[in-house]
């Protein structure tokens, strides 16, 4: 199966290499340096994809078992548009707080620049990829092509596997919350990029040495 994943996205890559408009870009499709990963999060204007923006990016690069702190990156957003009030009262971003931000095209520009080709890693990471490449896909003509992958379905993975289940199929809970307390890490706050991205890498992290993934 992972095999058979692995094929696919090699397809996938070579088609988007192909579509790419601008060379500048050629990066995104070199060979990822080894062992090393991105972790990122947005914080929104709301929850649905196809008409929501980001407000805040932040990302943090990984290398073997560490999370290089010191190799992070953190992008406010200018926003003239509504923020949904909903979306408000999680994350506490109004637009008082955006207007230094960069524009949207220069922060995915920088946010390219910093992952390279970098498989990258998140909590519900289809949403946040989904925000990136609405931007992408009319300005470069490709979708991100960098390997994703999710936190909670290694957690999935992992719980199905323990000796502790049944063997029938359990309900697991995926709750970003119940994932750091079943794995006894810490809750720094969440609905903050910055630490919900740190906090995703150490999931990741603690689920790679317990399932031995490499």
């Amino acid at each position: 199966m992972v095999g058979l994943k692995k094929f696919k996205h090699a397809i996938f890559h070579i088609w988007q290499k192909y579509w790419l408009k601008e060379p500048e870009y050629q990066f995104l499709f070199e060979q990822a340096p080894e062992d090393e990963y991105v972790c990122f999060d947005c914080e929104t204007t709301g929850l649905n994809p196809k008409k929501d923006k980001i407000l805040t990016l932040s990302a943090v690069r990984i290398k073997g078992n560490q999370i290089l702190a010191g190799q992070s990156l953190d992008i406010t957003v200018r926003h003239a548009g509504q923020i949904h009030e909903n979306s408000i009262k999680v994350h506490q971003l109004r637009y008082l707080d955006l207007v230094e931000g960069i524009g949207e095209k220069e922060a995915i520009r920088q946010f390219l620049y910093f992952i390279g080709s970098r498989p990258l890693v998140g909590y519900y990471l289809e949403f946040d990829v989904e925000l990136v490449n609405r931007v992408l896909k009319p300005w470069l003509n490709i979708v991100l092509p960098n390997l994703q992958v999710e936190v909670s379905e290694l957690f999935y993975d992992y719980k199905l596997k323990s000796k502790y289940q049944s063997v029938y199929l359990p309900n697991i809970d995926l709750s970003f919350e119940h994932i750091l307390e079943q794995l006894a890490l810490p809750n720094l706050g969440q609905h903050n990029a910055r630490n919900d991205a740190m906090m995703t890498a150490l999931v990741f992290l603690k689920l790679k040495s317990l399932m031995n993934v490499r």
